[in-house]
């Protein structure tokens, strides 16, 4: 353990917070594009989905922060903070750094539309969004081509048991997708549904209605008081 300096221990954190983000990222992606339209996987309940995406992405985070500044503090290589902004500016492995260091603005994107997502809107939010899955294949690259620990051994199995797990969530929705009705099928489906609930309603609705307006009894009792139904006294239109 004498052997250990500060530089070596940056080093370990570095790759280690890196290995543990792109697993952590790649269940981001596989849970986001495996959940169907209803936001459910079988077995789960939606918040339970929700939760689970929701808490992996937050630690995936975590994980790259520490990554990153593990990787900006440690000696060995020259990588500046400015490197982890702007892509492709360092001098040190400036094609896998800078692919790096978009993967990771990306992320900071969504982050950032998320926390606006009230004022942005919707449509730009889900635009963002659906751009981030783009910063798991940067981050594969990155760390494929950055790292020559990724590339051999049990690291180079863990990278590929990722990749195989995003392209086996990607053909599940796709699959799932072409066993639903085409789009003109189910919008008609449900404008019956809406047609036959208005049906069903109308006349629960117009009983009451009719209860309230034309009370029973309302006439002539209720709107005719009893001294109402005395003759008025005939006018004369004759002189005197």
């Amino acid at each position: 353990m004498s052997g250990i300096t500060s530089s070596t221990a940056l080093w370990y954190a570095s790759r280690s917070t890196g290995v543990v983000s792109l697993v952590m990222l790649t269940g981001v992606v596989v849970l986001g594009v495996a959940v169907q339209r209803q936001g459910r996987l079988p077995g789960l309940p939606r918040f339970a989905v929700v939760g689970l995406h929701r808490s992996i992405s937050l630690l995936s985070v975590v994980f790259l922060a520490i990554h990153i500044a593990a990787a900006i503090a440690d000696s060995y290589v020259n990588i500046r903070i400015v490197d982890a902004v702007l892509p492709f500016l360092s001098s040190y492995e400036p094609l896998w750094l800078g692919l790096g260091t978009v993967g990771f603005d990306l992320i900071v994107a969504l982050i950032v539309t998320s926390l606006l997502r009230a004022r942005l809107g919707r449509r730009i939010w889900r635009w963002v969004h659906w751009l981030a899955y783009a910063a798991w294949p940067v981050a594969v690259a990155h760390s494929f081509g950055s790292s020559t620990d990724m590339q051999s051994g049990w690291l180079l199995g863990l990278g590929v048991v990722c990749v195989l797990a995003v392209l086996a969530a990607v053909g599940w929705r796709v699959a799932a997708g072409g066993r639903e009705a085409p789009r003109p099928a189910r919008v008609s489906e449900v404008f019956n549904q809406v047609r036959g609930a208005r049906s069903d309603r109308a006349p629960q609705e117009s009983a009451p209605y009719r209860e309230h307006a034309y009370p029973e009894h309302a006439y002539p009792e209720h709107a005719y008081p009893e001294h109402a139904h005395r003759a008025a006294p005939s006018v004369s239109t004759g002189g005197r």
